[in-house]
């Protein structure tokens, strides 16, 4: 990559975290999320689940929830193509003399840099619900963290450069997000869903993704976690593949 696409790869992503941390609504989404999930379902229905491999409900459900704000910051951050697009920014862009692969590299990272933030605001409510959890396995969770949210979003990406509305992209957004996160194991373990259901929860990038951070932060897994890092690697280069291919071709 040249000198001048990595400037701009830094540009876009100074850019659009200037604008996140501006943007109060999102601050306030990012915690109103994880506290209406962690506080109503985990402590509310806690009592009717028993754990799982040792660990509380509470326990289990905050990984997941972790995930959660990571898959609906990363995939809703690829939003910003068609804000770029509606005010003339985009074309810009298009018209600068960088190629378009720095272009999509710069909103991945961008995208999953502010989601990685974003996923990080869980913590405040850890005293909340009574989890402890040493912060030092926050920080080696902190990679595989980056590593779902540049997938995501590099997802998110493929399908904001086909759309050319808020109203149709968010359409399509909870048409996707919802499925991958309830079928991810982040709510409830796999082992006793219906065959049909297990086999395509196996296909969900977001399984690996829960079942990674779950055992990084809890110790306790269903796959090993070098399976689960290296499918969210295989996601990550064929989600960004295709978005270089969208920036490229069909922007």
């Amino acid at each position: 990559m040249a000198l001048g696409d990595l400037s701009a790869v830094s540009m876009i992503m100074r850019r659009d975290l200037i604008r996140f941390s501006r943007d109060r609504a999102a601050w306030a989404g990012s915690l109103a999320r994880p506290f209406l999930w962690l506080l109503v379902l985990g402590l509310g229905m806690g009592s009717a689940f028993s754990g799982f491999k040792g660990a509380s409900y509470v326990e289990y459900l905050f990984p997941g929830i972790v995930g959660l704000n990571l898959l609906f910051a990363s995939f809703l951050s690829a939003i910003s193509i068609i804000w770029d697009r509606e005010f003339g920014f985009l074309k810009e862009m298009l018209v600068a003399p960088i190629s378009r692969h720095a272009i999509a590299l710069g909103k991945a990272a961008s995208g999953a840099t502010v989601s990685t933030l974003q996923g990080c605001l869980v913590l405040c409510f850890l005293p909340l619900v009574g989890v402890r959890i040493p912060w030092t396995r926050f920080i080696e969770a902190f990679p595989a963290m980056f590593l779902i949210a540049f997938a995501m979003t590099s997802l998110g990406l493929v399908v904001a450069s086909r759309m050319t509305s808020f109203e149709g992209f968010g359409t399509v957004a909870n048409f996707v997000i919802m499925p991958m996160f309830f079928l991810s194991g982040a709510l409830f373990p796999l082992d006793k869903v219906p065959r049909w259901i297990l086999v395509f929860s196996h296909l969900n990038p977001m399984v690996y993704a829960v079942d990674a951070l779950r055992a990084i932060l809890l110790g306790v897994h269903t796959f090993s976690l070098p399976l689960d890092l290296l499918v969210l690697t295989a996601f990550s280069v064929l989600s960004l593949s295709l978005a270089v291919w969208a920036f490229c071709y069909r922007i």
